[in-house]
């Protein structure tokens, strides 16, 4: 039996991105409870990320969620606020199949997500012992550390100039998966706020793309839930995961759109 079918822990958001599949991520900012967990699922979403940078949302609930997506087989992500090597340990020791780095601008910065994240020898991360993505199986602590390794995802968010004219080497970093561009807070520091399809957004995004390319990694699409038709021009160039919108959206478009029929 080879490597692939004998995993005890297996990632769906990044197999289907290795076979060079479209993963479609909703964003969890409001919802407490591991109901958003089901939710996505019947949904349809590959993947959720729940936003600890711009929320107030608990670790406790967090961890609840991922441990729920799991067995779901949708796999969970966290944006975290900051690249704290401690706090992100403990998300990842909370359930999560990986990080979100938000507004990433240079290599150093992304080997930094990547120590957190991975052990030895590629990181530095502190053997927890049994985790809750195994289930709490009491394993081998090699065999621990390479399910856990294999399995979890490094995603740098591409949100400045900075991080743009370093894409290159932040898609170099071993460890590092995915770049997502941040297009809403990457158009404002492009001067052109808010437009999403202006020419220097989009040059930005072909930028990235042949970083990516060149270095075996995938582009991710963030800010543009609005425009379908733009997400769909991205993944014909080669983009593979799209971040489709988050849970208050989706909630108070539901709503308006409910209200309005009794008018």
């Amino acid at each position: 039996m080879n490597d692939e079918t004998t995993r005890l822990l297996r990632n769906p958001a990044k197999e289907k991105l290795s076979r060079g599949e479209t993963v479609f991520s909703m964003t969890v900012r409001l919802v407490r409870t591991v109901d958003i967990a089901a939710i996505a699922h019947t949904a349809g979403f590959d993947s959720v990320y729940i936003d600890m940078e711009h929320s107030s949302f608990p670790l406790e609930a967090a961890g609840q969620i991922c441990m729920a997506c799991n067995h779901l087989g949708v796999t969970p992500l966290v944006r975290i606020p900051d690249l704290d090597p401690a706090f992100i340990a403990r998300v990842m020791d909370s359930g999560a199949m990986g990080i979100m780095v938000p507004g990433v601008e240079s290599a150093d910065e992304a080997r930094a997500a990547v120590r957190a994240v991975k052990h030895a020898p590629l990181g530095e991360r502190s053997l927890a012992g049994a985790a809750p993505q195994l289930h709490y199986r009491s394993l081998p602590a090699d065999q621990t550390v390479r399910e856990l390794d294999q399995a979890s995802m490094v995603v740098a968010q591409i949100e400045s100039r900075a991080g743009l004219d370093a894409a290159d080497a932040i898609a170099a970093v071993d460890g590092v998966d995915l770049l997502l561009v941040g297009a809403s807070d990457l158009s404002v520091e492009l001067g052109v706020a808010g437009q999403v399809d202006h020419p220097q957004v989009h040059k930005a995004f072909l930028h990235i793309i042949d970083a990516c390319r060149a270095h075996g990694k995938t582009v991710g699409i963030g800010g543009m839930g609005g425009r379908p038709d733009l997400i769909r021009q991205y993944l014909d160039l080669g983009a593979g995961y799209v971040s489709t919108g988050n849970d208050i959206s989706f909630l108070s478009a539901a709503a308006a759109q409910k209200r309005r029929q009794f008018d």
